[in-house]
């Protein structure tokens, strides 16, 4: 592996083929070794970085704002033997946040470079792996670049797999929530509002990462058409390994379709008991006030300021307008849990 740190840069690698593996390439010897090297790998490159890559290779690198254009044309595109392709890609970082990211790859018979602008344990892991690097007289750099992508798309199902187990363990807090907290209604009822909002939250996280996946399979969708049909080159085991993963990914964006109908639906349920809590505590509000509606009631009729009130001399006026308040208070409450509403 040749570790190269121009100024400003954050790493430039670059590998040769083995027998079924890469094999690093000695910093010590880059000199000699580097124009063996069948992979190239940069992570936030610089024009320096574009220039060494460029002098070594041959190659026309895209620049930043090129690998972030959108449409298709701009994706894709070819000159002669050498295919310059584009997508975007998505990355967990140690702190557990997903970024959405940019990836291009140039890929021509004798030569394979990538550009990222994150880090990725897809390309970090790759190299250490075995995996096939095709006959030396073949283009290696063909399975490198279908390995890679066979690397991404395994990562993504992987992403999806834990997204559905999220999802699922979200599901049964959503609608096991009641038997959860039988005998502990009011303990509930204080951390309904913490509870619901922490829902929400992982929903809207779990529909960020599936739309950034699917539109990163939506890239690879793209790509490996586009590859087996213009680069003419193509060894036959690299267009065979292409098409199965064209229809790997098409299963993944099935699944993909799935998972983003289930968190719509959690969503959907979610907000329907955010409802359904605000709808309980406007009834508690309405109960209130209709409970303290008799009371004020007598307590205004006793408290008029006339000279002639039949109870105003008598000696159990004041316990008997008491008594009159709070059964006026109790009898509604008795009825409304009567009727089962409280």
């Amino acid at each position: 592996m040749l570790v190269i740190h121009h100024p400003g840069c954050r790493v430039l690698k670059a590998y040769q083929c083995g027998e079924n593996r890469l094999v690093e390439i000695d910093v010590r010897a880059a000199a000699r070794d580097v124009p063996r090297a069948i992979w190239f790998d940069m992570l936030s490159p610089r024009p320096e970085d574009f220039a060494f890559v460029v002098r070594e290779t041959g190659l026309s690198l895209p620049e930043h704002d090129d690998i972030v254009e959108i449409e298709n044309s701009s994706r894709l595109s070819a000159e002669g033997p050498v295919l310059t392709m584009t997508m975007p890609i998505v990355t967990r970082m140690p702190d557990g946040n997903i970024v959405f990211g940019a990836c291009a790859f140039v890929l021509a018979p004798e030569r394979l470079v990538t550009i990222r602008f994150a880090t990725s344990v897809v390309f970090d892991q790759f190299p250490g792996r075995p995996h096939e690097t095709g006959e030396p007289d073949t283009a290696q750099s063909a399975f490198i670049f279908v390995g890679l992508l066979e690397a991404i798309v395994d990562r993504q199902a992987d992403a999806l797999e834990n997204l559905r187990t999220e999802l699922d363990a979200l599901s049964h807090r959503v609608f096991r929530r009641n038997d959860r907290a039988a005998g502990g209604r009011g303990r509930r009822a204080r951390n309904e509002e913490a509870e619901l909002s922490a829902m929400l939250s992982t929903i809207g996280v779990a529909y960020d990462t599936i739309s950034w996946l699917r539109e990163s399979q939506l890239g690879i969708d793209r790509i490996a058409p586009y590859v087996w049909t213009t680069a003419t080159w193509l060894p036959e085991k690299a267009k065979a390994r292409l098409q199965t993963l064209h229809a790997d990914v098409h299963s993944l964006n099935e699944f993909s379709t799935h998972l983003t109908d289930k968190v719509q639906f959690l969503l959907d349920a979610t907000l329907g008991l955010i409802n359904i809590a605000q709808s309980t505590l406007m009834k508690v509000f309405t109960i209130v006030s209709v409970v303290g509606i008799p009371p004020t009631l007598i307590a205004g009729i006793y408290g008029m300021n006339f000279h002639y009130i039949p109870e105003l001399n008598w000696t159990y006026g004041y316990p008997y307008a008491w008594g009159f308040m709070i059964l006026s208070a109790v009898l509604p409450l008795l009825w409304f849990r009567a009727k089962s509403w409280i």
